[in-house]
Order: structure tokens, then C-alpha cells, then sequence
């Protein structure tokens, strides 16, 4: 009488299909099981279809993205990239590369990020060295193309990280010029956090009969970060950062600012009672942004301040809370500040600072989550009634200072 042999079937990332030396390579970053964007994103991914992935930030999407590449790809000697990845900042970029790296199968599968700010000389030789994966901005991408320092006659491989962001910011001109020196035959990725008609307008132009998972879930944000907001007067909002700081003692703070200016009069505040503090914005020396963003993510730089330049898609994995020192003036800034906390099923902290003049702010915001933040509060620190609006005010009053809040800026080289 025989016995049928019991076969456990496979489970994890060896479930997804995937080649050995890409097994090794997630084995060696201690990635085990796949999260729930890249159990669905990479089957679909692997069999070559155009992908959209629709998911929040700190779900696993770069993994999901470059592993697929990485399966597919072959030591074959090409000339050029084998594959492009368009992400809207440097930072996002560095990160991007820095994992592709991780991840590769392959020390001859090599990602070199391209980006401004950051000297030519440096990256043609990155390029000569080879690059199977280039990760860029598009506007450094483009200048590199024009120059003729780079091309991707090769590049089969496409992926948009971050497209929602990268169209707010102006960059759709940009993306469909390096999209149209691409192959026509091509596979193209998409990853976003949302799917407005911009993205879309670009998905049917560029995509063909793509697929799309949506893994968002239907609240806007993560439920495992606790949203609270606090009630405070515009000048003593750095004593209540400070109370807060005490109360709350952070692992690693995030507090975002709406304006440079202002990032930078924060940090000169902050730093005269915290150590570890530091201060990031669009308007530092890239060289000085990439060691200060190492540092955050050593955790050797506990409390930073910044604007919506570290907004999207930055990974570090230990910031416990998150503070909304200024309201975001769009409502899905809120969204993506926060995700900088509650990690991949981690608890996190959010607290927003309201001025007695942002009611509307706050309940556009609530609006946008579908969830009302709790009412938080410390002692000592209840604001003063609101001004009222200027129709209402009486005829004698003086005349009104300029708002702070001006119209709303699509362009965010100004601000960030």
C-alpha cells in the first residue's frame, strides 16, 4: 500500500514565480514575505503587462516594481539602460537607486540615480562604469539625453514612481519627451498614490491595456497612525512644539512647514532646545540634503524639519510621529506628510497644529480623509477666539493683513 508524499507548497516571495539569484538577493536584505501591493503586483508585472499600481506610500511599491525587472533581466552586454525609472525628487531618486541596489540579483545589474543638483562629471562616469537601471528626475534625464550622454534604445523597461506628484509639479511635459525616445516596445509601470484624470490621460496616451490594482484602502489614511490636531495661537506655536516634544518623546519626528522660510526660522527655534535637530528644503545644497537625509535615516538626526520636499515616498521606517507644524494648504499634502509614519503595519503618531483662522483648512482636510482627528490638547495652551471674516467686521476695523495663504501654487520650486 503506498503513500502519497505530502508537497508543502511554496509561500513567500517563492510563490511569486521568481529566479533564484532574485530569491538570494531578497533573502540578503531580510525581505521574506511580500506585502500585499507586491503579491499583486509582480505576478501581473512578470508576465509583462503594463501595470498600474495604485497604493499608499509605505506599502512596498518600490520592491514591486523593481523586482519584476530584476527576474527578467540578462548579463547580455547592451549598450545603455535596460530599464528607466522617472521619480519627482532627488531624494525619491536616491532611495529608489539605493534599493535597486540592494535588491539586485547581479553586482553587474547596476542602478545609477540621475538627478540635479549633483554634478554631470560625476554621473557620466557612473554611466561609463554601466548602468543596467537608471533612476532619475525627469529634468536631469532630459538634459542627459540632450546632451547625448544618454539614450534608451534599450530601455524596455519603464516605470512612473510617484505620478500623481510628478504631474503636480509641472513635470507632464517633460515625461512624455522622454516617454516618446523610449522603444514603442516597451513595458510601462505606473505607481501612484492616487489616479486623478491627469494620470490618466497619461495612462491612455503611453499604456497599453494595462491592468489596475488598487490597493488603497477606502479611508484616505493609515489606521494604525493616530490623528489628533491641536488648537493654538500663531505665536506660540514653537512652545507648543516644545510641550509636545516632551509629552510625546519621539523616536523620530517629521514636523513640516509649509514655506522654506519658515522650515528655516523653525529649525533656528528648535535647535536652541533640542539636539539632533535639522532642517531640509529645496533651497540646500544637494550634497548637503543627500547627508542630512542619511543622517535621518541612521538616526542619527531625530527631529527634522521640513517642507513637502520629503512629503512623498521617503522610507524611513523608525519616524514615530509626524506634526503638521503648518496646515498643508492642499488637503492631500496631509495624506502623504502622515504616511511618513505607520510604516508597513507600524503604529505612529500624527498631530497637526491649527490656528484659530484655519477651520476651514482643517475640515477640508477631514473631508478628504473621511475621518474626523481627534481633539488633543495641553494645558495652557487654548487659542483665542478666531477673527472674524471680513465681511463682518466693523466698519472702523483697520485694515486686514494680507493672508499668509495666498492663492494655491501648482509650481512648488518656490516653496518646497
Amino acid at each position: 500500500m503506498s503513500t502519497a508524499m505530502l508537497v508543502e507548497s511554496p509561500s513567500g516571495f517563492h510563490a511569486l514565480s521568481l529566479f533564484s539569484p532574485v530569491l538570494a538577493a531578497l533573502d540578503r536584505a531580510r525581505y521574506f514575505e511580500p506585502t500585499p501591493i507586491q503579491a499583486a503586483f509582480v505576478p501581473e508585472a512578470l508576465q509583462g503587462r503594463d501595470v498600474i499600481g495604485q497604493a499608499q506610500t509605505g506599502t512596498g511599491k518600490t520592491a514591486a516594481f523593481l523586482l519584476p525587472f530584476f527576474n527578467s533581466w540578462r548579463d547580455n552586454n547592451l549598450p545603455g539602460p535596460q530599464a528607466l525609472v522617472l521619480a519627482p525628487t532627488r531624494e525619491l531618486v536616491v532611495q529608489v537607486a539605493e534599493e535597486a541596489n540592494k535588491l539586485s540579483p547581479s553586482r553587474h545589474c547596476r542602478a545609477v540615480p540621475i538627478y540635479g543638483g549633483q554634478r554631470i562629471r560625476k554621473q557620466l562616469l557612473e554611466l561609463k562604469r554601466g548602468a543596467a537601471l537608471v533612476v532619475g528626475t525627469p529634468g536631469r534625464i532630459l538634459d542627459h539625453l540632450s546632451r547625448g550622454t544618454l539614450a534608451f534604445n534599450n530601455a524596455r523597461y519603464v516605470v512612473l514612481d510617484e505620478a500623481d506628484r510628478m504631474l503636480d509639479i509641472g513635470f507632464r511635459p517633460d515625461i512624455e519627451r522622454i516617454l516618446r525616445r523610449c522603444p514603442r516596445e516597451r513595458q510601462t509601470l505606473l505607481l501612484s498614490a492616487t489616479v486623478p484624470p491627469p494620470v490618466l490621460r497619461l495612462v491612455h496616451r503611453y499604456m497599453v491595456d494595462p491592468v489596475h490594482i488598487n490597493m488603497a484602502p477606502e479611508h484616505a489614511t493609515v489606521e494604525t497612525i493616530r490623528q489628533s490636531y491641536i488648537t493654538v495661537d500663531e505665536d506660540r506655536k514653537v512652545e507648543l512644539l516644545l510641550r509636545v516634544i516632551e509629552r510625546e518623546k519621539p523616536r523620530q519626528c517629521l514636523i513640516f512647514c509649509e514655506r522654506k522660510r519658515w522650515a528655516e526660522d523653525l529649525y533656528r527655534d528648535l535647535r536652541q532646545h533640542v539636539h539632533r535637530a535639522a532642517v531640509m528644503h529645496g533651497d540646500l545644497d544637494q550634497g548637503l540634503r543627500n547627508r542630512i537625509m542619511q543622517g535621518f535615516r541612521d538616526g542619527k538626526i531625530v527631529y527634522l524639519v521640513a517642507t513637502d520636499v520629503v512629503g512623498r515616498g521617503i522610507d524611513v521606517r523608525s519616524i514615530s510621529h509626524v506634526i503638521n507644524y503648518d496646515l498643508p494648504e492642499d488637503p492631500e499634502n496631509y495624506v502623504h506628510r502622515i504616511g511618513r509614519t505607520g510604516r508597513l503595519g507600524a503604529d505612529g503618531v500624527a498631530v497637526a497644529f491649527v490656528t484659530p483662522e484655519q477651520g476651514k483648512q482643517l475640515t477640508a482636510i477631514e473631508a478628504f480623509i473621511n475621518l474626523q482627528l481627534g481633539v488633543d490638547g495641553i494645558e495652557g495652551f487654548e487659542a483665542s477666539r478666531p477673527r472674524l471674516p471680513r465681511s463682518e467686521q466693523p466698519a472702523e476695523a483697520p485694515k486686514p493683513v494680507t493672508p499668509i495663504f495666498g492663492r494655491r501654487v501648482k509650481r512648488y520650486s518656490n516653496r518646497l
